[in-house]
């Protein structure tokens, strides 16, 4: 969705319930995860290989013509991985201890970004690789629009100590491309997920719901 509306694609989007998904999704998400793109007969899936579709597809490109920087780009792309995994354990927390456990781990993964903005950008950004838009900028932005959601209910500071991710984040957020690459209802469809998980943001938001 990110990339989609960075090059001002025309598109239709069909949002699925994730929790029963229905049949002809499962026969054309070989994961069974989201998103899928449809382009004529052709089915793509995984985020980064329709961004890297996209990007090929639909000018400008938002990848470095540099072939190292490109290369350098793809290998931070392939760390979300462990990025959202980090962050997850963050989001899905069962206990105030384990939310404290895995805020105690985040720093590891964000010292590695912060270490990424310092060495391969070289500029002032504001997003990965300077003034525009790119494709790691499109892979850590979920993530990002989650976590801020989530220390707006447990007031961490875990972004605090590294002023360059930071900014990055901020930038990110302030960007329309990430704003509306999520549905209206997003907001409290993701809590309503943290209260169906039984995570412990989750029973914080309930009890600051009751006492309003």
């Amino acid at each position: 969705m990110i990339l989609l509306r960075a090059k001002d694609i025309d598109f239709e989007v069909t949002y699925i319930n994730l929790q029963e998904k229905p049949d002809w999704f499962l026969e054309i998400s070989p994961h069974g995860k989201v998103p899928v793109l449809k382009v004529d007969d052709e089915i793509l899936f995984e985020s980064n290989a329709i961004a890297e579709f996209l990007d090929e597809m639909v000018a400008p490109r938002l990848h470095p013509e540099n072939p190292i920087k490109r290369a350098r780009n793809r290998a931070w792309t392939d760390y979300t991985p462990t990025w959202s995994s980090a962050f997850g354990k963050v989001n899905y927390a069962k206990t105030k201890e384990d939310l404290d456990a895995a805020l105690e781990a985040l720093p590891v993964v964000l010292a590695k970004l912060e270490g990424a903005l310092e060495s391969e950008r070289g500029n002032d950004g504001p997003f990965f690789n300077g003034d525009k838009l790119c494709l790691v900028d499109a892979a850590y932005a979920p993530s990002l629009q989650r976590f801020q959601m989530i220390e707006n209910i447990v007031h961490s500071g875990a972004l605090d100590g590294f002023p360059k991710l930071k900014a990055w984040s901020d930038a990110l957020l302030a960007e329309d491309a990430i704003i509306n690459s999520v549905a209206e209802d997003f907001g409290d469809a993701f809590n309503a997920a943290l209260k169906r998980r039984e995570t412990y943001c989750g029973t914080l938001i309930e009890t600051a719901a009751a006492a309003e």
